[in-house]
């Protein structure tokens, strides 16, 4: 039985509000929500955003939506999202965009024939970054100053981590700097 309910903003401007339900017990449990209602839960204190976990599954989920048609879709635009993406101004997220130059030609490639190796769960969570990071709205808007891109780097972050055996193996194979591209950024 919950006996009492504290919402507060965790973020500026009410982008991600934290929900702390107290039980009889006394124990808590924190609850983050994005504006868009998509809720992200964990059992950390006060203060962090949703740990990667929770990304990856959000991006498990993305993923999960892709069908040939968005393939198609995504491959006749990207090459003018690789020119948006170079435009990105985040010095919070220094990798971000040679991280979505990288998820781009290796969706290419594999779309291509150049790479066949790489596991279509992969393909599929990279096709869902790429799509994610042009969206202007999403979790958090990208108009918002120095945090706007903190959702799409999480994201984009989550697909590499996830991935990390087989994309190292896909750069390796393409002449990349695995070390350029790091998912640690």
């Amino acid at each position: 039985m919950l006996q009492k309910c504290n919402d507060r903003s965790v973020l500026d401007e009410g982008i991600i509000r934290q929900r702390t339900f107290a039980s009889s017990g006394g124990a808590s449990d924190h609850r983050y929500f994005s504006t868009n209602g998509f809720p992200f839960t964990s059992n950390h204190p006060r203060g962090y955003a949703a740990p990667m976990s929770e990304f990856a599954d959000y991006v498990d989920h993305g993923a999960s939506l892709v069908t040939p048609r968005v393939v198609e879709n995504v491959l006749r635009q990207l090459p003018l999202w690789k020119v948006e993406f170079t435009q990105i101004n985040a010095p919070k997220f220094p990798h971000l965009v040679d991280q979505l130059e990288f998820l781009a030609d290796a969706v290419e490639d594999y779309a291509e024939g150049a790479y066949k190796d790489l596991p279509y769960y992969a393909v599929a969570q990279a096709l869902f970054a790429l799509t994610y990071a042009h969206k202007k709205v999403d979790v958090i808007p990208d108009l918002i100053p120095n945090l706007g891109r903190a959702d799409d780097s999480s994201v984009v972050r989550a697909v590499l981590i996830k991935n990390e055996r087989a994309f190292a193996k896909y750069a390796e194979a393409m002449g990349f700097s695995w070390s350029k591209i790091t998912s640690k950024a």
